[in-house]
């Protein structure tokens, strides 16, 4: 792989989503990431359903592609021998260990920068290495839940939602990513690794952003409003004959044009609807009257009359349709990887486009251990002797 990143290599230590998705975005710019598993079984979503095959699941499909794997036992002495080896020809080790497994392994930031003095180490946690918490377990449903995104989302006056797509995780992943990528050029600047320490909570609340800030300001606490948007009106899901359109009137040009193409021209200037503050005080009573209206005609309908004015409006998608979107397909985010026991598999493509940094043929995820004598041969300089020796003693 080449790219920004392509110097780089990463020992990668994540397991399930937060990690390995972080470590994926910095594959995906060309770092060499080496994931690091265990023997026996390696990471606990290769065997999460529906799978490939045995040891091959689509969960770890979807997160670890452009990665190569080294099965490693990194309890036994020798193990971390072979680690410390390799931390010194590497840049970043990437982990989302609870705090002090780290220290059990013998594999923190104050043990590995004697190996590596420019090493960095980016640990994601739950709720991060230090405070009150540190020590709890937590998973994404968890995050969300503390982290406020559970009380705003879905219906008013229903049960508490989780989003559909894993925030509490994947803001974690981002974050760190780019963190990575901070500590990177800060050590180009300086000569000095770093430890980097994410917590998945504070990534979470982050996201918040001015949801958060609403509250700091006026002291409301928000509660779910549906496909809605807390001070913006419309902006949200409407049925129409058939299914659900989305629409986001951000600015009044727009309110304009779809009055006109919605027939209800006179709601332009009606002094209650004219400007979006009054539409949100008028909410109850305007809501009725476009939901009504949008089910007049079929979504095609109504999205081809929107689309004529320019007015941002979107089907609600399932994700079959998202999987065959011309857009998205125009934009390789869809592509075919070469899998080493499967030939060509299907994955989600890389969203970073850059002009300077043509896009490459996708890795699938790795089989369990595939890349363990290219490693120990290539850059360590082991013997086929001495690999063998190694698998004899269930190191590797």
């Amino acid at each position: 792989m080449r790219g920004p990143l392509a110097k780089v290599r990463i020992l990668d230590l994540s397991r399930m989503l937060s990690g390995p998705f972080g470590s994926m975005v910095l594959a995906d710019l060309g770092a060499e990431v080496i994931k690091i598993e265990e023997p026996e079984g390696g990471d606990k979503t290769r065997t999460m359903g529906p799978k490939l095959s045995e040891g091959q699941s689509a969960y770890f499909l979807s997160i670890n592609r452009n990665k190569k794997s080294l099965a490693l036992d990194l309890r036994k002495e020798k193990g971390r021998e072979i680690f410390y080896e390799l931390v010194k020809l590497s840049d970043v080790v990437f982990d989302n260990f609870r705090p002090g497994v780290l220290e059990r392994l013998g594999c923190d930031y104050e043990t590995l920068k004697r190996f590596n003095p420019k090493i960095i180490s980016c640990s994601i946690s739950s709720f991060g290495h230090t405070g009150p918490d540190k020590d709890l377990p937590g998973f994404d449903l968890i995050l969300q839940a503390r982290a406020g995104a559970m009380s705003i989302t879905g219906e008013p006056g229903r049960p508490p939602v989780r989003m559909g797509i894993p925030t509490g995780d994947l803001a974690g992943a981002m974050y760190a990513a780019l963190a990575v990528v901070a500590a990177l050029y800060s050590r180009e600047k300086t000569g000095v690794g770093q430890k980097i320490d994410i917590s998945l909570l504070d990534c979470q609340a982050a996201f918040l952003t001015y949801v958060a800030q609403y509250y700091i300001l006026n002291g409301r606490v928000p509660g779910p409003i549906g496909s809605g948007h807390q001070t913006v009106v419309p902006y949200q899901a409407f049925q129409t004959k058939d299914e659900y359109i989305a629409i986001a009137i951000f600015v009044e040009k727009f309110w304009e044009k779809l009055c006109r193409v919605l027939g209800l021209a006179p709601l332009v200037e009606d002094a209650k609807f004219c400007t979006n503050d009054l539409r949100r005080e008028n909410k109850a009573e305007l809501l009725p009257i476009l939901e009504k209206k949008f089910l007049e005609k079929t979504a095609a309908e109504w999205l081809n009359l929107l689309a004529d004015e320019g007015i941002p409006s979107a089907p609600v998608n399932t994700v079959d349709k998202v999987l065959s979107d011309p857009q998205l397909l125009s934009r390789n985010m869809l592509v075919e990887a070469d899998h080493p026991a499967y030939g060509k598999v299907r994955v989600l493509g890389n969203p970073m486009k850059m002009s300077e940094i043509e896009e490459q043929a996708f890795a699938a995820a790795p089989t369990l251990g595939e890349h363990t004598e290219e490693i120990l041969s290539e850059l360590l300089g082991y013997s086929e002797a001495q690999i063998e020796k190694l698998r004899k003693e269930n190191l590797i």
